[in-house]
């Protein structure tokens, strides 16, 4: 079974990230969401709404999968049998980023851990979870960037709707 894993934090799960899930989800048998729970971050939310927002976010798509996780992507990867680690890329500076962050996964892997870099499509490109809440910390318009039940949940939180 030909599987991978798309980690990141997803506060919030923004269309972009939407848009690489369904994505993969076309080219791998399974695909596992995994949200990095990382202690030395202040989240807008926590991992187990996180969690819940990403189910509903995909239930539509039956191959993909909402994990949660500490440590090293390297570690989880090997516990959960999966080979294949995607990250979505909006520009030139994600790859810089990205392309250290998986050369460090193939030697941490010994091999094992391969990274696939998928492109964000055009319309999403420019969308990131910081800009969102800081278009929200404003009481801006999110709802182009977010499903409309996350853009809901985000501007409860910021306390304006």
């Amino acid at each position: 079974m030909n599987r991978a894993i798309y980690p990141g934090s997803f506060d919030p799960v923004t269309l972009g990230h939407l848009d690489i899930i369904k994505r993969a989800s076309a080219i791998f048998d399974e695909v596992v969401v995994g949200i990095l729970n990382n202690p030395q971050k202040s989240p807008l939310f926590s991992v187990e709404e996180r969690v819940k927002i990403l189910e509903e976010a995909t239930a539509d798509l039956p191959n993909v999968f909402i994990d949660c996780f500490s440590g090293m992507l390297v570690d989880y990867a090997k516990a959960n049998d999966i080979n294949v680690s995607i990250r979505g890329l909006r520009s030139i500076s994600d790859f810089e980023y990205e392309s250290q962050i998986a050369q460090y996964n193939d030697r941490l892997s010994n091999g094992k851990l391969e990274t696939i870099f998928l492109v964000t499509s055009p319309e999403y490109s420019y969308i990131s979870s910081s800009g969102v809440k800081e278009v929200a910390g404003f009481h801006g318009d999110i709802t182009p960037y977010l499903p409309e039940f996350v853009a809901d949940l985000v501007k409860e939180k910021y306390n304006y709707s």
